[in-house]
């Protein structure tokens, strides 16, 4: 293979070594900042300051890791999940978790494109990662619909952003009485509105284990939605691309989300040794953030000042979307 190759993916490596080992962190951890987020950030320093003189050197590998490494991890991802985990928390959290995935994308379609006119391709992005799982349901999309780094990269920030802010209002919530639930049920309305599992963790952690171990049972839901989510994406994008030509596009089959419900229903059935499923987990950890640190190497801060203050502004309203309606949700079904 070109030396553009090997070199981009070490220094792609060195960058997820640095978020993986940040990751781990106290500090880190209290604000709810995963691995794969501290590798964007890292990525970023890097891809703004050293990287550019590099990057003649590097190129190759560095899209390898934010292109198949990236798929790759997501497939992985499905042996973080099991279905007995689906039927732990009961319908009412699938229930929940289906009434604010489709419209939290669709409210942030509304938004964006109607009152904020922001590209298509960061609306969708920031509808991905805001109704799913934050990063990683950015970074799923992103092959899907062939967005640009900057977008990316503003899409993430903003589920980091308000993904963080809810860490601490989800608990203070709780403890000011404003919804007439508690228990597992909070943990139900953190895992169906908070963006990251790290931080609907740390939400729920800082109420209670039995309200965090539902915080994030109903996260997983929200995970698995991210297959059938992609292939309605897919069909619509091509749709949508069909109206304004005069060819018949093609649908664009995400076979990474197929098999990564497959691995995710294969991981059910308890097959594995929980060392081998421990070490595979740690596997995809490797491969998302150096998907997500090469993600930052080729994002530059310039793109993102251009993207101004809407996609923030959106992130906002939609936080509060996820906050007031994800409570009403769990006031009916409760």
């Amino acid at each position: 293979m070109k030396k553009t190759f090997w070199s981009g993916i070490v220094i792609t490596a060195i960058v997820s070594a640095l978020g993986i080992w940040s990751g781990g962190l106290a500090v880190v951890k209290m604000i709810g900042f995963s691995a794969v987020t501290m590798a964007i950030i890292f990525g970023m320093l890097v891809g703004n300051t050293l990287y550019p003189k590099l990057a003649i050197h590097c190129h190759d590998g560095v899209t390898f890791s934010k292109g198949q490494l990236l798929r790759l991890g997501i497939i992985l991802y499905g042996f973080r999940l099991t279905f007995q985990e689906i039927a732990d928390v009961g319908v009412d959290a699938i229930v929940a978790d289906a009434v604010i995935v489709s419209g939290t994308f669709l409210v942030t379609w509304l938004l964006g494109r109607k009152l904020f006119h922001i590209d298509v391709e960061t609306v969708i992005l920031i509808g991905a990662g805001s109704s799913i799982c934050g990063a990683a349901a950015v970074m799923a999309t992103e092959p899907v619909v062939k967005a640009h780094a900057h977008k990316v990269a503003v899409a993430v920030a903003t589920v980091v952003i308000f993904g963080t802010v809810a860490i601490f209002w989800y608990p203070e919530m709780y403890r000011m009485a404003l919804w007439p639930f508690t228990g597992t049920t909070y943990g139900v309305y953190i895992g169906s509105s908070v963006h990251e599992v790290a931080q609907v963790y740390a939400a729920g952690n800082a109420i209670g284990q039995a309200v965090a171990d539902a915080a994030v049972a109903t996260k997983m839901i929200r995970v698995m939605m991210i297959a059938p989510f992609l292939f309605v994406l897919s069909w619509w994008l091509a749709k949508r691309h069909d109206r304004g030509s005069a060819h018949e596009s093609k649908l664009v089959i995400p076979w990474f989300a197929v098999l990564f419900i497959a691995v995710a229903g294969f991981n059910s059935f308890d097959l594995l040794p929980e060392s081998w499923v421990k070490a595979l987990q740690f596997v995809d950890t490797i491969l998302l953030t150096m998907a997500m640190a090469a993600l930052g190497l080729t994002t530059h801060f310039g793109a993102i000042r251009q993207a101004g203050v809407k996609p923030i502004a959106l992130g906002a309203l939609i936080m509060v979307w996820l906050v007031v309606v994800g409570g009403m949700v769990q006031m009916v079904i409760a």
